[in-house]
């Protein structure tokens, strides 16, 4: 599947949007109340009974993303994901999905930095036959150059639709390049034009056998199902499958950044000129000061129409069209905290990147108002009540947690962490993220003929 399918939404509003889940009352609450199991061969399994309708949301989800790719190979997380849809031993190429809209479903897959996955939602009385189908493809993909080249083309000129000719999408890959000079992920998920190119067969076969096993995989099925009848189906189809052996996900660590960056993009394709700062940040796996809670506390209060960022520089400041902040924080390594900002007509990105940082300053010298702090911590807490109504959040809130080192426990506990967030968590979160400039890219996009730099 194109890689425009797994961010329908810009990656880092999916991010907040499936973080940001818990329920009204959240104290002793919790969100979903799975069930889960392991099966011999070690595949995980996860089930969210949902009634609502006679619908199932079916998700696998594997343990490899394209920061897992071998020097030299960017892209092969995303060409194999394509490939995933050429067929099996089997099926020909492109039967299962004929299957899936023969049978009233829909079906897509998606590729980040340390996730692949592959999702159907059907009828729930056709839940036995896309287990047995995706299981096939976790067995028996077949590749050839016949359907692999053509296939490169495709994820080539993908790239140049979403990045080689936006130039958001130009400045975005520079900018992430620059807060992650070492770590992959520096690399763009897509990967390097000059990479991409040279992806083989045996590359892409090489990455499925080393990667795509039960017991480097999650399923989760959520919806109109009971766990017996999701265990026993598993067992029937994935249950069949050996377990194999699986590399270590050992990354480099991003070394100290001496001095803050910055990367400038001018394009007469621009029609609104923006800026961004970003910032290294902990993310929910990795937070040895337990400030991952308290970084989404302070990204809701800054953030939106009702944001800290808004109200300053859009309504009372009227110098941005748009502001806000963002956190980042469900990878299996680093997390990014950011501020962006775009000027209303008449109004310079250095004036509004003056504001802009001056209300940082603020922020880190005064704290954040206490008043804001219930507001923010009961916006996300309630966000919950919409999560439960549809079976896909679910699974997807799972299969992102579980992927990227996060257990069922910690889904389940969001709530009441955030609920004991304190105003003091909150301001001293922020001392960290903003204090740490040395860390930072501010990415700056104009107009080509804005003079500016």
């Amino acid at each position: 599947m194109p890689l425009s399918r797994a961010f329908g939404l810009p990656l880092l509003a999916v991010v907040g949007l499936l973080l940001s889940f818990g329920p009204p009352n959240a104290a002793q609450a919790q969100v979903f109340n799975p069930e889960s199991g392991v099966l011999d061969n070690g595949l995980q399994v996860v089930v969210v009974t949902n009634r609502r309708a006679p619908v199932v949301t079916h998700m696998l989800w594997y343990k490899v993303g394209s920061a897992d790719e071998p020097l030299g190979k960017s892209g092969i997380a995303h060409y194999l994901e394509h490939l995933m849809f050429k067929g099996t031993e089997n099926l020909g190429e492109g039967e299962f999905s004929e299957i899936i809209a023969r049978n009233g479903g829909r079906e897509n897959a998606f590729t980040s930095f340390d996730y692949t996955g592959y999702f159907q939602i059907v009828a729930s009385d056709r839940l036995a036959l896309m287990m047995e189908h995706e299981a096939d493809r976790m067995a028996n993909l077949v590749l050839t150059d016949e359907v692999t080249l053509p296939e490169r083309d495709v994820i080539l000129e993908e790239r140049s639709t979403r990045i080689d000719n936006q130039p958001g999408g130009q400045l975005g890959e520079m900018s992430r390049a620059s807060l992650f000079v070492h770590h992959p992920y520096g690399r763009p998920i897509i990967g390097w034009r000059s990479e991409m190119e040279q992806l083989s067969t045996q590359d892409a076969l090489d990455f499925y056998e080393t990667w795509y096993a039960p017991n480097n995989a999650v399923l989760i099925v959520a919806g109109d199902v009971s766990f017996d009848e999701v265990m026993e189906l598993a067992e029937k189809t994935y249950g069949k499958i050996p377990a194999r052996d699986v590399p270590e996900r050992n990354r480099v660590v991003e070394p100290p950044h001496w001095a803050p960056q910055r990367v400038s993009l001018s394009s007469d394709q621009v029609g609104q000129p923006s800026f961004s700062i970003s910032y290294h940040a902990p993310s929910y796996n990795l937070d040895p000061e337990g400030q991952a809670y308290a970084l989404e506390v302070l990204s809701e209060i800054l953030t939106g129409n009702t944001g800290l960022f808004y109200d300053e520089l859009v309504r009372d400041q009227k110098l941005a069209v748009a502001a806000g902040a963002y956190y980042s924080g469900d990878s299996l390594d680093l997390g990014t905290f950011g501020v962006y900002a775009s000027p209303v007509a008449g109004v310079d990105i250095e004036t509004l990147e003056e504001a802009t940082r001056a209300l940082i300053d603020r922020v880190v010298a005064e704290g954040i108002p206490a008043e804001e702090l219930e507001k923010a911590k009961r916006r996300l807490t309630d966000s919950a009540v919409f999560a439960r109504d549809d079976a896909s959040t679910a699974a997807r809130v799972f299969g992102q947690a579980l992927t990227s080192g996060l257990t069922i426990e910690d889904v389940e506990d969001w709530p009441n962490r955030i609920e004991a967030v304190s105003l003091e968590d909150v301001n001293a979160a922020a001392r960290a993220v903003f204090s740490d400039s040395t860390g930072s890219v501010t990415a700056v996009l104009l107009r080509a003929d804005d003079e500016r730099s």
